[in-house]
């Protein structure tokens, strides 16, 4: 059985007879990004095999035949040359002050002038220094360079709540970057990878020729596993393990929706859940600092429930700046939301949004339920409570409810500007019921309007209307619009319940059910 590659990021090593790592192939698309074009863009979240990928390419243009035998590239290789390659590397480092990020691009700098055989005679000007490596790498191979940059928007993503400094790092790399385009004379190869999709005019000022591939369907699968390679590759890892849940757990990244088979894992997830002898638990998600997700929805007041299959354009996909964070195109670009389908509108494109598999939902939920509650241990009890009621005697929903509302700390209102919108209280007991692993759809459409939320258990459908200081009964309004008759004919129960918030008591002042048989 071969051994798990688990944080291993360099290629040889991977490659190395003597270790017996396993190595999902991805030369093809290699070579046919190389045959190809000159200058790309790829976008992935953390963790997701772009270090791997990038150390593919640094192994390839140095020519280390030995690395890729048996592999697809092998026969399409011209392995009589070799090519000078610089690598940056932003993945490390201290990214707090404009000092930080240069120390950070001028030991890379030093790096590989070191490894070239090469000096810079000023080798504290990052902008002419890099010039020179390249250059100086040209002339002394006698080839053209390969430019390799990994995590290259780190250093403003670290600073990403923190609009002064994330500028001047921004204004750092921008400087580096531009050397790329006034260098073209010396350049084979460049390939830019991270994890945000910052305005090429912002960031690439100059660099018109950088194709993004994030989204092309050819690339879909360039970093990560697919299923059939779950199936294949990792099949003597995964003996006796219900891959059906494994999928419903990691799988679900999708970066070209209308291909189904396209979808692929975070090879972090499966190494790891592999390792921990298949426990599902929430792997990629407990290694990184989702604080940044607070902050953000702290500053624009998001209505959580929207998150639900939002529908966006690729314009807001695509311009991403720390002059504005825009919620989605943050989700998105680190990988908490991804691609469920392709939309034309009005000769226009756009893309309806999912959240991508069970471990980021459930994270997702316990995250917004700290936002905003500010409940972390109580949120258990709340949770059973919640569980029992949806479940058993729907009477004891309301005591549920009123109970987790009456416990949300004062502070958490006077703090947090949502609290003071309507959509809080929907926000709220969505949150909360979606962690319960409970289907829910928010903003459930019928031919008579909207539902607020439905939630499908086993054996019952439950439909909820909320109204905050309205005299109207949320009740009435279910009735009235008839929302129920969407679900009569599947042979459920239907409960009907609406919900009365009263924002000055901060809690529920009306609530009132009905049963209803399916016909």
């Amino acid at each position: 059985m071969k051994k798990l590659p688990l944080g291993i990021t360099t290629f040889a090593d991977i490659r190395d007879p003597e270790e017996n790592y396993l190595y999902i192939d991805k030369t093809a698309l290699a070579a046919e990004l190389i045959n190809k074009g000159r200058y790309y863009f790829l976008s992935r979240p953390r963790r997701f095999g772009k270090s791997l990928f990038l150390d593919t390419l640094n192994s390839l243009f140095q020519g280390h035949k030995k690395h890729f035998k048996g592999l697809d590239i092998e026969q399409q290789w011209d392995w009589n040359k070799s090519y000078p390659v610089i690598n940056i590397s932003l993945n490390s480092g201290e990214s707090t002050t404009a000092e930080d990020i240069k120390e950070s691009i001028l030991f890379n700098l030093q790096r590989n002038l070191e490894q070239l055989g090469l000096t810079c005679t000023k080798n504290t000007h990052i902008p002419s220094c890099f010039a020179q490596v390249i250059s100086k790498a040209s002339q002394k191979y006698q080839q053209k360079v390969v430019i390799l940059i990994d995590e290259y928007d780190k250093p403003i993503l670290d600073n990403i709540t923190d609009n002064e400094t994330a500028q001047i790092a921004r204004n750092i790399l921008k400087s580096f970057y531009s050397v790329i385009k006034d260098h073209d004379q010396y350049i084979k190869f460049v390939f830019i990878t991270g994890v945000s999709k910052f305005s090429k005019m912002n960031l690439f000022s100059g660099l018109n020729n950088l194709i993004d591939i994030t989204t092309l369907s050819d690339y879909a699968t360039l970093c990560g596993y697919t299923h059939h390679d779950i199936q294949t590759q990792f099949a003597e890892h995964l003996q006796g393990v219900d891959l059906e849940k494994v999928k419903q757990w990691y799988n679900g990244y999708s970066y070209y929706p209308e291909c189904k088979q396209c979808s692929v894992y975070n090879p972090y997830d499966i190494l790891l859940f592999i390792s921990h002898h298949h426990e599902y638990k929430n792997y990629w998600w407990s290694t990184g600092n989702p604080s940044f997700l607070i902050e953000t929805l702290k500053q624009q007041n998001y209505y959580i429930p929207a998150l639900e299959n939002i529908i966006v354009s690729e314009e807001i996909l695509d311009t991403f700046d720390i002059d504005y964070i825009d919620l989605i195109a943050l989700l998105w670009q680190t990988g908490y939301l991804t691609f469920d389908k392709k939309l034309i509108k009005r000769d226009k494109l756009f893309y309806q949004l999912k959240v991508p598999n069970k471990e980021i939902q459930s994270s997702l939920n316990e995250l917004f339920i700290r936002y905003l509650t500010s409940q972390t241990v109580e949120a258990i009890t709340h949770q059973d409570n919640l569980y029992d009621a949806l479940s058993g005697d729907i009477n004891q929903f309301k005591l549920a409810l009123a109970s987790l509302f009456a416990s949300i700390p004062y502070n958490n209102y006077a703090n947090n500007i949502i609290a003071n919108y309507e959509g809080y209280y929907a926000s709220v007991v969505f949150t909360y019921i979606l962690s319960l692993g409970y289907p829910c759809i928010a903003e459930d459409v019928t031919s008579k309007g909207r539902i607020d939320l439905t939630i499908k258990l086993p054996q019952r459908i439950i439909i909820i209307e909320f109204k905050v200081d309205q005299d109207e009964q949320a009740l009435a309004q279910i009735k009235q619009k008839k929302y129920y008759e969407k679900y009569l004919t599947q042979g459920q129960d239907v409960y009907i319940i609406g919900i009365g918030f009263n924002s000055k008591e901060k809690n529920i002042s009306d609530y009132q059910w009905e049963k209803i048989k399916p016909c």
